[in-house]
């Protein structure tokens, strides 16, 4: 057998156990959306939006837009 197919099955059998293994990795709970991150109420977009000087039909309708995105919870109707 020559040197190199020797050190690759060398290699490659040293290298099979810490291949075979995998940690556990236990499951990520579920987390609470802090308030001051996305989807933000609806309500608070209307107002931030009004408070920028955009008119109440501009404002609903760039609210209805994010609402699009997921960055607006849909208003309660």
């Amino acid at each position: 057998m020559s040197v190199l197919p020797a050190a690759v099955i060398a290699v490659g059998l040293v290298s099979l156990p810490a291949a075979a293994q995998t940690p556990d990795v236990p499951a990520r709970p579920a987390r609470a959306v802090p308030a001051d991150q996305p989807p933000y109420p609806y309500a608070d977009c209307l107002g931030a939006a009004k408070k920028h000087g955009e008119s109440a039909s501009y404002a609903k309708w760039h609210c209805d837009e994010l609402v699009k995105k997921g960055w607006v919870k849909p208003p309660k109707r």
